[in-house]
């Protein structure tokens, strides 16, 4: 071989040397990026985001956030094969589903020091009973979002709604919800929110039915059409206290007197994960009093964490709609799993969804 033959191969070697060094530092590089990446799935503007640029900044884990509208169409999507989320906020009874299907990881979180910060109240779950699996993250009351100028008073419950606005011939929207709307149903006919008895049911569901005159669309884009004035009152979430507190004169909630669902989402990492150690250190910092009144706000909802609820502000703070006191959260009720029986709901949410 001549001296240029083992120039040219000692070159070469160099050369796929380099290369190979190139490739691994790409390889470790993308595997560094994976690991400081969190994958947030939850409902449609149910986080402030500085809560997640909170987080970014201090652990420099970029958060990527994707939303979904229903409880149903989060488990569709994971079901159906979607994968690379990490932390999700099922409804209690959705998350007693998921741990039946066997989709969530155990985190331990109930041995994290922020931990003591959790009403035990809050560990709703049947599934995970101890805190073992997730993370009590927000709860409030499902009740009527109101416009008092159009309505000419206060309303107090599901019954003076409906003779009010049949006297003065105005509307109302109910949510697009098969469960929620059925409750409704359900409670005025002073039955219990979980039931699966046909009769019960098939009650709730006339009573429904009688009402559809006065409903303008089952939807979940209550807030603006009763800002506007274009419906007279809503069914909603007491998030809408946002709005109410930035127009006091005009708007309102209330918890309807004769009872209303109560609804608590959890976090909670998927098992599929791609990155579970950031996914639990996201839990981790969301046991932190400072966050969640951060958190609380802006979404006005109620918090498991009790230190917290001393940091936000006073209109929250002192409000009977997101802290109500012991005699109203005595008429909220929760939804469980109804399992094999939700067949039965379906037929009749059918029936409500199809009569004219």
């Amino acid at each position: 071989m001549t001296k240029f033959d083992r120039a040219g191969a000692s070159g070469l070697r160099a050369l796929a040397c380099s290369t190979a060094l190139s490739l691994a530092a790409l390889v470790a590089g993308a595997s560094m990026a994976g690991a400081a990446e969190l994958n947030v799935y939850n409902w449609g503007e149910y986080i402030n985001p500085e809560v997640l640029k909170k987080f970014e900044e201090e652990t420099q884990i970029k958060v990527n956030l994707s939303t979904y509208s229903s409880n149903e169409e989060m488990l569709a999507k994971i079901q159906g094969g979607a994968t690379g989320y990490d932390v999700v906020f099922p409804s209690v009874h959705m998350q007693d589903i998921m741990a039946k299907l066997d989709l969530l990881e155990k985190t331990d979180i109930n041995t994290y020091e922020g931990f003591k910060n959790i009403d035990p109240a809050f560990l709703r779950a049947k599934s995970d009973p101890k805190g073992e699996y997730c993370l009590p993250y927000a709860w409030g009351s499902v009740g009527i979002f109101y416009n008092r100028t159009i309505l000419g008073k206060d309303i107090t419950g599901w019954k003076d709604l409906i003779e009010t606005v049949k006297a003065k011939g105005l509307k109302f929207t109910l949510l697009d919800d098969m469960r929620e709307v059925l409750a409704v149903g359900l409670m005025l006919n002073g039955h219990k929110i979980n039931s699966t008895d046909p009769a019960e049911l098939q009650q709730a569901a006339d009573t429904i039915i009688a009402m559809k005159p006065d409903v303008a669309a089952f939807t979940y884009d209550t807030r603006p059409m009763v800002q506007s004035g274009d419906v007279a009152a809503g069914h909603f979430f007491v998030g809408a206290m946002v709005d109410v507190f930035g127009n006091e004169k005009d708007l309102g909630y209330v918890i309807p007197e004769e009872g209303a669902t109560m609804y608590q989402e959890d976090a909670c990492v998927l098992k599929s994960a791609p990155n579970k150690e950031n996914a639990i250190k996201f839990l981790q910092f969301y046991t932190r009093p400072e966050i969640v009144a951060l958190n609380v706000s802006q979404q006005t909802n109620g918090t498991a964490n009790v230190p917290a609820r001393e940091l936000t502000p006073e209109k929250i703070k002192n409000s009977k709609e997101i802290n109500p006191p012991a005699e109203t959260m005595a008429r909220l009720q929760i939804f469980e799993d109804l399992g094999p029986a939700l067949r039965q709901l379906d037929r009749v949410w059918t029936k409500v969804k199809t009569a004219q």
